[in-house]
């Protein structure tokens, strides 16, 4: 992101401009200097990396530990007096979508690296690995808002508004990590990378100790960020004139300066831009020899740096109003509602349709080779298009034809993204042909116009949804959303369960129907992780200790994830009739439980158990689990009980190092490793207390108390009493079923016939 080049270079040959500042101090300079409170703006895209520093990311996400995270940060600058502003991409404009494809497809390359590690190891890679939980940017922005927080949405270019409105509100600072921050005129760039909340210490790039080093003005730098390349004009359309500067550096210079080749670059093109450049007026240079393609291409990269007054020439590309390709679908006051939503980070998803009929959806953590379960933009697609048909197709306008299609931007495995897939919208309530009788949303308006002729038309149907007062369009905005579901089954229970877990029924139905390999064990995991949630704090849930990862149970964990987005959808779309706190992951989903939840269902325990030995959420697990079975049967899907043993496929001979180091009692080795104790930390079979024969008998015949009474579905018999073979050595190594050791802890026992390869 930013200008190519650029940090290392401030960082390695200018260090001068990279100053060390304590922000307590930068505020009450600031409100001294002002007369006003001190505000910071904070770029929420940057600083995802550093505020998700939650141990376990690959499982879904540990949502209650970050929202504790985020609000020690909050606390952080609001006990220094300081105000946030947050701001977070809301677009994707398409004079950037070249470089956001390529950030894509090398996640994805991440991505594949990530899986290939948990299958080979059992095990969650380490950091360097890291890819952030899916969703995590959308769910944050309303983290913040749930905090007290001010957080806006772009609807354009998310850098360029983060400078304007820091130069508009003389605000201290701009906390981000994209050195167009330092191009831009506006507010000091701080470094969000370098910040230590501990003390409110960072980095300060100063814009003018940059410019005294390489001998430009204020006005060159747009130029030079663009021959540098940046998002917009990508660094190979510019290379042949950055060439010939570096040359002309080098004719002219018989001592080149002695740093890295990067670095003579950038001192090559400033003195280029200085040499060719003597006008603010004159944004490209005639003398730059550039095709007219990448002359117009080189004035776009210019003017995204040329804030408000800077910038009132530019062009119609750069509009800060999109052109509303499907405004004759929705009526005006929808148009500019959806709007309102999307900037105050209140929306979601249907200001980007309504406005450019465009839907963007970033990595997801799926596993290419898995083919039994859908990526997460198949498995929602039927749930968007009537999102899409919620907002575009519910008109008694006289229009003469469907809206097109809406572009979808979805990465997934499979898709190489060189084109938009286009998804036309779909009439909520129009289902397959064995729902043929579910009535249209369209016909529920003209019926509840004649049952409640009071109710207003203005238009169309959507701004009744949106805008009603009457208590009896609160009924029709849940009929809406339960269409978009296709659950409409559940409406008699709104109101009678919390909202949290009615959102997680309508979610792991609408999977359950979609994902035709779900079994009946699936549907536990997601519905007993979701129904204990509540009952367990940060602290006890990354107490849970995990035998190993399972990379389905980590595909699915996202699936879950990006289900609650794709709801929040349709909540918007439908006016919202459920509170968007309960679409929210840190109330239905913890990823190190669900993982938990997954290995325990599919070892066959008891329900008890699985549900942490509570009656009451007993009770509540069985009452969900019914009504996801009654609604799938009415589909034609038929819930289906198939354990998994899930043996690892990894051998232990090639296992990094054990995760749980801290449990060990003794000797070397996998030999010496306790079963982990918390495993699921309120099952009785692994709490490591009592009799330790009556826990030995309890995992012996667990199959006979368990689902299916197969004792081969016990947790993980493979894993514990089977032979693992080394393919170079030819060596079969035979894992004992274990013993206890003197704390009470049921811990591995191999049987090496040699030592294990370190």
């Amino acid at each position: 992101m930013g200008v190519k080049g650029l940090h290392t270079f401030l960082e390695g040959c200018c260090p001068e401009a990279c100053e060390t500042v304590y922000l307590r101090e930068m505020a009450k300079l600031h409100s001294a200097h002002n007369q006003t409170s001190p505000t910071l703006v904070v770029d929420g895209m940057a600083c995802l990396r550093q505020w998700y520093s939650c141990r376990d990311w690959v499982s879904g996400g540990q949502w209650k530990e970050y929202m504790d995270i985020l609000r020690s940060w909050v606390g952080a600058f609001t006990s220094a007096g300081i105000r946030l502003i947050f701001f977070f991409d809301g677009v994707v404009e398409e004079q950037k979508r070249l470089s956001w494809i390529k950030r894509r497809r090398r996640v994805n390359g991440d991505v594949r690296k990530v899986f290939a590690h948990i299958k080979a190891y059992g095990e969650q890679p380490g950091k360097e690995m890291l890819v952030l939980p899916s969703g995590l940017a959308t769910f944050t922005s309303f983290a913040l808002k749930s905090l007290g927080q001010d957080v806006f949405l772009s609807v354009r270019e998310a850098d360029y508004e983060i400078a304007s409105y820091a130069r508009e509100h003389n605000c201290m600072g701009i906390l981000g990590q994209d050195t167009d921050f330092i191009i831009f005129d506006s507010a000091p760039y701080l470094s969000s990378a370098k910040l230590r909340t501990d003390n409110l210490s960072t980095v300060l790039y100063d814009r003018q100790k940059l410019c005294q080093a390489l001998g430009l003005a204020n006005f060159h730098l747009p130029l030079f960020a663009c021959i540098l390349g940046n998002d917009i004009v990508s660094a190979e359309r510019m290379r042949h004139i950055r060439n010939d500067a570096l040359g002309k550096y080098r004719q002219f210079n018989s001592t080149p300066y002695p740093g890295s080749q990067q670095g003579q670059m950038i001192f090559a093109v400033s003195q280029f831009v200085r040499s060719c450049s003597e006008s603010r007026e004159e944004l490209i240079p005639l003398s730059l020899k550039l095709s007219p393609v990448d002359r117009q291409l080189l004035e776009t990269g210019i003017q995204s740096y040329l804030l408000s007054e800077q910038g009132k020439h530019l062009s119609s590309e750069i509009s800060d109003h999109p052109a509303a390709v499907y405004q004759k679908y929705v009526s005006p006051v929808i148009l500019q509602a959806c709007r309102e939503k999307h900037v105050a980070a209140e929306g979601f998803m249907v200001y980007s349709v309504v406005s450019e009929g465009v839907v963007e959806c970033s990595n997801s953590l799926e596993d290419e080779e898995d083919t039994e379960l859908l990526p997460q933009a198949h498995v929602y697609k039927p749930c968007r298009q009537r999102i899409y048909g919620a907002l575009l197709l519910n008109t008694f306008n006289d229009v003469d034809e469907n809206p097109p299609p809406i572009k979808e931007w979805f990465v997934y495995p499979g898709n190489p993204l060189k084109e938009p897939e286009m998804v036309p919208p779909v009439p909520v309530g129009i289902q397959c042909k064995k729902h043929a009788n579910t009535q249209s949303i369209m016909f529920i308006f003209f019926k509840a116009q004649s049952k409640f002729p009071h109710l207003p038309c203005a238009g169309d149907q959507l701004d009744m949804l949106w805008f009603g007062k009457e208590h009896e369009v609160s009924s029709l905005r849940r009929s809406c959303f339960l269409a978009i579901l296709d659950c409409q089954d559940f409406a008699e229970l709104y109101g009678k369960i919390e909202e949290h877990l009615f959102v997680t029924l309508c979610l792991v139905t609408y999977i359950a129907v979609q994902v035709q390999t779900l079994s009946q064990e699936d549907v536990d995991a997601y519905l007993s992780q979701a129904v204990c949630l509540a009952r367990n704090s940060p602290e006890d849930l990354q107490q849970i200790k995990l035998p190993f990862l399972c990379s389905r149970v980590v595909q699915m964990g996202c699936l879950y994830v990006r289900g609650l987005g794709c709801l929040l959808g349709a909540n918007c779309a439908s006016g919202c009739p459920l509170t968007t706190d309960s679409l929210m992951p840190w109330n239905s989903f913890d990823g190190r439980l669900f993982h938990s939840k997954y290995l325990l269902a599919q070892s066959g325990v008891e329900d008890r158990l699985l549900l942490d030995n509570d009656v009451s959420c007993l009770n509540v697990f069985h009452h969900l689990r019914t009504k996801v079975k009654e609604a799938c049967q009415k589909k034609g899907q038929e819930l289906q009980s198939r354990p998994r043993s899930h043996t690892p496929q990894f051998s232990l001979k090639t296992r990094a190092e054990p995760r749980y180091r801290e449990h060990h009692t003794g000797g070397e080795g996998l030999g010496t490793q306790s079963y982990p104790q918390g495993f699921h930390h309120n099952a009785e079979s692994w709490r490591g207390h009592g009799d330790a024969r009556r826990r030995e008998r309890l995992y012996e015949n667990r199959g006979r108390h368990g689902r299916g009474n197969n004792p081969s579905t016990s947790l993980h018999s493979d894993f514990y009493s089977q032979q693992y073979h080394d393919t170079g050595t030819s060596t079969y190594k035979t894992v004992s079923r274990g013993r206890f050791n003197h704390r009470g802890r049921y811990r591995l026992a191999p049987r090496w016939s040699q030592p294990p390869a370190p």
